[in-house]
């Protein structure tokens, strides 16, 4: 059975019937072309029998291009009225019983995922595309890979690599997981409503082993935001607050072989974690 995709026709015709009008509050930009759904899930490398979550799907333009390549989706969707939908949408397009499952929730609390997905695919609300990306990568390790839309800024923050304007707390707390890099482009023309900013795909992949603790994380990325919501300052005044003192700060940073007069945007992933790791041994973890 061929799955087959939505148009913008079909698109307007739904939302119409749902009495669903896109809001900027949920972020919602849905995606009206098949060429740029198909683009995303190449990007994102999706294979047959794979299983997969999709944030947002929406009216399920991006849900249907994932399922038309053979992997199965679990969708977790905020708005009731499209998460009620979605399943129908699906077995009217040629959708195969079993291949998707609707969780019908706001992301940022969801905690369980059915069918253990590991690959992540989807066209992020913009306004809270770091929290959802970051709650995901924690809460669900088994996400090995992914492909999200999301503004064109929020993209390469996320890919930024250290000593660059744009590389600030997201970027590091990003690589906590792993590497990322920009996978393309997406024409503003694609969206209805058509957003006023641009919009970049961007891609993870996870590290094979953890990178450490649940605690030495919360350790590292206090300590990260720290250090950048003073970005301006040297490390040994931006983090005199969690050490208690700019004195502090700089024998913890010298013992974690990190110049006291460097500044947020200096540092990798890996000189955050060995800061955290030395403020533990020495009882000044934050």
């Amino acid at each position: 059975m061929t799955v087959s995709l939505l148009g913008a026709t079909e698109i307007r015709r739904l939302a119409g019937e749902l009495d669903v009008t896109p809001t900027k509050k949920l972020g919602q930009n849905f995606v009206v072309d098949s060429n740029t759904v198909r683009k995303i899930v190449h990007a994102a490398g999706v294979q047959p029998g794979e299983r997969v979550v999709e944030i947002g799907p929406g009216l399920g333009s991006l849900t249907l291009a994932i399922l038309e390549a053979g992997a199965s989706v679990t969708a977790v969707e905020i708005d009731h009225r499209l998460a009620e939908r979605l399943p129908q949408t699906a077995a009217e397009r040629g959708v195969p019983d079993g291949a998707l499952t609707v969780v019908d929730a706001d992301a940022m609390k969801v905690t369980a995922l059915p069918g253990d997905p590991t690959v992540l695919v989807a066209n992020l609300p913009y306004n809270v595309s770091v929290p959802v990306l970051l709650h995901f990568l924690e809460t669900f390790p088994g996400l090995q890979r992914g492909v999200v839309m999301v503004q064109a800024e929020v993209a390469e923050r996320l890919a930024a690599k250290p000593g660059s304007k744009i590389y600030g707390a997201p970027s590091v707390k990003a690589a906590w997981y792993g590497p990322w890099k920009l996978a393309g482009s997406v024409s503003r023309q694609v969206f209805w409503p058509v957003p006023n900013v641009d919009s970049l795909l961007v891609g993870f992949v996870r590290d094979e082993q953890p990178r450490g603790s649940e605690e030495e994380r919360r350790r590292t990325f206090e300590i990260v935001d720290a250090a950048f919501g003073q970005r301006r300052k040297m490390l040994r005044q931006a983090l005199s607050g969690i050490f208690g003192s700019s004195a502090a700060a700089s024998a913890v940073l010298e013992a974690a072989g990190v110049a006291p007069t460097a500044r947020g945007e200096d540092l990798t992933v890996d000189d955050y974690q060995r800061i955290a790791q030395v403020a533990a041994g020495s009882n000044l973890a934050p």
